[in-house]
């Protein structure tokens, strides 16, 4: 029984050590910048090992004459070779660990697309073969947005394909994972590309719907109407491929005579009328916060109607999502307001700290600290000083001689 199981333990270790060894090899060879060479290696390695475990070792273990002047010498030699065939390898295993704090060591790059050769197709006005191209690597990366970006241009700007445009940028859209900053640009260039290659401001305006729908109560869906109230109207589309004809009229004579010249002057509109526009237009697109702005701003510096002004653009300040760029211009403006329609310091104040209490630590505060610091003046340079009646004087008081004070 105790040679049986010592039979087995050997049996075992060997396996076990012959196991380790192939991993070894296996890794070694895979990893290795030259795998020939790591091959060579090994084929003049296992050699030397297996002498040393079977000839070697049993010289140094049993001692004496045999073991002192054949086993270490042995030992020392295979030792030695071995030291040569792996002296790079082992140089490396100690150098890697410092040199990979920098290189990154040999963790593979991530795996991208590569439109170049697509975009040089383009530029030499090979269309179809960009087009070719860049299905190769969407084949590979099908999420992948520049590329179908880069796709839906080169149909819609190139081709004139607006409708093989429209049907990568629906393919982009309905793919899930895609940052909403990305979608919202996708259908604002198919809008753009309708408006500018097919003149169709049905289909652009469609396209911007369509943000509105995917990304409702976001700021992406207040850009879209932005744009929706902004579209080009059908006539001014018309016109664009019209030949124009100006019209000028007979100018003035001997101009620089005349007495008067209100005539040459613009005539400007009225802002009752404007006022009107704005308030329709409003009505039909209650997200533009330009034209609210221009009525905030015709509220206060034609009508004085403070509360009129305040609540336009209170309307634009309170909506979700707006950019704390565009609401800290409205604070602002709303200061500007009252101090030009005479509200008082507290006031005005408080406006302005409203901005301070949106971000404290930002840019914005500190531009909304240093000006309710100075508003006091701010507010003494608006007001209106009271005009002082000169007396009348004798003329030509500096003409005349000999007279005294």
């Amino acid at each position: 029984m105790t040679a049986t199981a010592g039979i087995i333990h050997t049996v075992l270790t060997l396996v076990l050590f012959a196991g380790l060894l192939g991993w070894l090899v296996f890794v070694s060879i895979k990893t290795a910048d030259d795998p020939a060479r790591m091959v060579f290696k090994w084929v003049i390695t296992i050699p030397i090992v297996a002498y040393m475990i079977w000839v070697v070792a049993p010289l140094v273990a049993r001692g004496g004459y045999s073991g002192a002047f054949g086993g270490i010498p042995m030992a020392a030699i295979c030792g030695l070779a071995l030291a040569i065939i792996w002296r790079r390898s082992i140089a490396e295993i100690v150098a890697n660990p410092l040199s990979h704090l920098y290189d990154g060591g040999n963790v593979p790059p991530e795996p991208r697309p590569a439109y170049s050769t697509a975009q040089a197709r383009q530029k030499s006005g090979k269309y179809l073969e960009a087009i070719a191209e860049v299905r190769k690597q969407l084949e590979k990366f099908p999420t992948d947005f520049e590329g179908h970006m880069l796709l839906a241009q080169i149909q819609a700007e190139d081709l004139k394909d607006l409708p093989g445009a429209e049907l990568t940028i629906q393919r982009l859209c309905s793919q899930p994972g895609h940052a909403p900053a990305n979608i919202t640009f996708a259908l604002l260039s198919l809008a753009d590309w309708q408006l500018q290659v097919a003149q169709d401001r049905e289909a652009a305006q469609r396209a911007l719907e369509q943000i509105l729908t995917l990304l409702p109560d976001s700021e992406f869906a207040l850009t879209a109407a932005q744009r929706i109230a902004h579209l080009t109207s059908p006539e001014m589309l018309r016109e664009r491929n019209e030949e124009k004809k100006y019209a000028l009229a007979e100018g003035i004579q001997n101009v620089g005579l005349a007495k008067n010249l209100k005539s040459l002057q613009p005539i400007e509109k009225d802002p009752s009328q404007a006022a009107l526009d704005y308030v329709q237009h409003l009505e039909e697109h209650p997200l533009d916060s330009e034209a609210r702005e221009k009525l905030a701003i015709l509220y206060a510096d034609h009508y004085h109607r403070l509360d009129l002004a305040t609540d336009q653009l209170e309307q634009m300040i309170q909506q979700p999502n707006q950019p704390a760029k565009l609401v800290t211009r409205w604070l602002n403006l709303l200061a500007d307001l009252q101090i030009r329609c005479g509200a008082d310091y507290d006031t005005i104040r408080s406006s302005l700290e409203r901005i301070v209490e949106r971000g404290p630590n930002l840019a914005p505060a500190e531009n909304a600290r240093n000006r309710i610091s100075l508003l006091k003046l701010e507010l003494k340079g608006k007001q209106k000083t009271d005009s002082v009646k000169m007396g009348t004087y004798e003329q030509n008081i500096g003409l005349k001689r000999g007279t005294r004070p």
